[in-house]
């Protein structure tokens, strides 16, 4: 019953049913690497999204945009700016190994 860590878009898969997400995981490593997973897929590098950019990607794979753009952002996943107009995907966070972009 353990997750394949390694094989994360393995394990990622088994959370999908014909292409929409089942459950938002309660496990926390679980959780992060389903958001890992929706960074990579539905958002480019360095480019800005408006929250309802978001929030319809979001919706393509689950009701809930709401949650998962919170954990998204909390999760260091997205950046979002302080008035909360715009989000990008933090690619730092995704490789682990991208310094920060100009401030």
């Amino acid at each position: 019953m353990s997750d394949n860590a390694s094989g994360s878009s393995h394990g990622v898969s088994a959370l999908f049913s014909h292409g929409r997400l089942t459950a938002i995981p309660r496990r926390v490593a679980r959780r992060e690497q389903l958001l890992a997973h929706l960074a990579e897929t539905l958002f480019e590098p360095r480019r800005e999204y408006s929250e309802q950019q978001v929030n319809e990607a979001l919706l393509t794979v689950h009701e809930d945009c709401s949650a998962l753009r919170r954990y998204l952002v909390t999760g260091g996943f997205m950046t979002r700016t302080r008035d909360g107009s715009s989000y990008r995907r933090a690619d730092a966070a995704l490789s682990g190994s991208e310094p920060p972009g100009p401030a």
